[in-house]
């Protein structure tokens, strides 16, 4: 039911300050900031996004109105679409390539049929579509009275103020705070969206009802490889079409490694831009700048994502922004408009969501504390990529340790030198670990092979507490044979004799 008309409260003034990242200051006024906005309810708080943005309620904000909007599945990208889902994608795929060299063991095993809709089921059926409901109604439900969800897209229409829905289903509403959480989609590149052409991205490609029989995939990051990895490994023809090598930014022995391992196993064409791409019989047909073509049953589209703050209309609230992505100070507030914060993709350097519930934590936790803020948490971010070989990486890559001027010790390590190593056969992994030579500072840590993302954590805590490797592998115990005997080994390789 509609609540009364209540005129919205100027929450900051034409004196409101402002703090940004070089320092406080009193913003111009806006043309809506000062306007007698007619809304349907006033909040304490409101949250756009229902992904990381969805955990700042907890006890503590028991005794505040909140509203959450989400125009999509609650959850957000990470469990719907993306981190989630896909990993649950990856580990079939990981199991049927790994049945598949099973020979290299001395065991003859084959994959003689992959249930492609039984693993959809698996995912979104029974573990996905579940929980995202469930998160929905507990928010909606009476564990939660506080706390109101608008289910329509929104977007500021004032000071602190959002319309949401349309029709009968308008509503205008207005916070003291406001918290924008609204991730991210896929970026299109204008060819594909000019030509025409049926495509797939990440947010629809796992739901498809057959396993298609080949796939073009256009993009060369993190996310392209991941589908890469799961179609082929499930018996899809993956070919990747990409203007840069694969994974551009790794550390050069990964990066080298991983693009010869690729043009191996896919019909890799680096180095190429899409011109055009038309629909033919059977699928889609990309042409490249070199004249050539690459044909597939479905197009899947990876080229990277985009911030969602230009579908916000934040220039009606005041918050600054540059290409949709909201500027932010140091602790998550909004540099042009008082009582707005961001997190997430939609403000973060980093889209990764182990950053973006860091950073929730630290913005409710402002929430609550205006006078003890917290930085936003952005040192020594790790990262992971869940193709074949598993990817992991924190911190600078040797050419960046370099560059920045230390006095540079490295060691590349192979998973194949060590005993559990020679138990998987394994001949493609390695570890590379780099380090400051004068101060024993680790620097970066790149790892490629089998469980590279569980196998770094060990180096995120050296850098995170400021450890001296120097003494990091001789303090404590290393099991043997397994597998963290590869750490091991490199940080004993690493040199500080001058």
């Amino acid at each position: 039911m509609t609540q009364p008309l209540i005129p919205l409260v100027n929450l900051g003034g034409d004196s409101a300050e402002v703090c940004g990242p070089d320092g406080c200051a009193v913003p111009a006024t806006h043309p809506a900031a000062t306007a007698d906005i007619p809304v349907d309810a006033h909040y304490d708080l409101i949250i756009i996004g229902s992904g990381s943005g969805n955990s700042i309620p907890g006890p503590e904000f028991d005794d505040r109105s909140i509203a959450i909007v989400e125009r999509g599945a609650f959850g957000g990208t990470c469990l719907n679409v993306g981190c989630i889902p896909t990993k649950m994608y990856v580990y079939a795929a990981d199991v049927a390539l790994e049945t598949a060299a099973a020979t290299r063991l001395g065991i003859e095993a084959e994959v003689t049929s992959v249930d492609w809709p039984g693993i959809v089921s698996r995912v979104f059926d029974q573990r996905i579509d579940p929980i995202s409901a469930g998160g929905e109604a507990y928010r909606r439900g009476s564990e939660t009275p506080n706390i109101d969800v608008y289910d329509q897209h929104a977007v500021f229409v004032g000071e602190r103020t959002l319309r949401t829905g349309q029709g009968s289903k308008e509503r205008t509403i207005s916070g003291d705070q406001i918290v924008i959480a609204a991730g991210s989609r896929p970026l299109i590149p204008d060819v594909i969206k000019a030509s025409g052409v049926p495509f797939h991205t990440n947010e629809d490609i796992m739901r498809l009802p057959t396993q298609p029989k080949s796939t073009v995939i256009v993009g060369g990051g993190f996310i392209a490889v991941e589908f890469a990895h799961v179609f082929d490994a499930l018996g899809t023809d993956v070919t990747i079409v990409t203007r840069s090598p694969l994974l551009r930014s790794l550390d050069a022995d990964l990066g080298q490694r991983f693009n010869e391992l690729a043009a191996d196993r896919f019909d890799l064409r680096a180095g190429r831009t899409v011109t055009s791409a038309e629909h033919v019989e059977g699928g889609v047909s990309v042409r490249l700048d070199d004249g050539s073509t690459a044909t597939g049953e479905i197009l899947l589209v990876a080229t990277g994502r985009v911030p969602n703050g230009d579908q916000l209309d934040l220039h009606a609230g005041g918050v600054a922004e540059t290409d949709g992505r909201i500027s932010v100070d140091e602790f998550g507030r909004s540099t042009s408009a008082a009582g707005v914060w961001a997190l997430g993709d939609i403000s973060s350097p980093y889209m990764l969501k182990h950053v973006a519930n860091a950073e929730m934590r630290a913005v409710r936790h402002n929430l609550l504390h205006p006078d003890e803020l917290q930085k936003m948490p952005h040192d020594f971010v790790p990262s992971a990529t869940f193709t074949h070989p598993q990817i992991a990486t924190v911190g600078m890559t040797e050419e960046q340790a370099r560059e920045a001027g230390h006095n540079v010790t490295v060691k590349v390590q192979a998973y194949g030198d060590v005993a559990y190593g020679w138990a998987m056969e394994d001949i493609t992994g390695i570890a590379k670990l780099v380090a400051d030579r004068d101060t024993g500072r680790l620097l970066g840590a790149h790892y490629m092979g089998p469980q590279a993302s569980t196998l770094i954590q060990q180096m995120i805590t050296v850098m995170a507490f400021g450890l001296d490797v120097r003494e990091v592998a001789t303090k404590q115990y290393w099991i043997h044979p397994a597998l963290p005997e590869v750490t091991e080994n490199a940080l004993l390789g690493l040199d500080f004799s001058s």
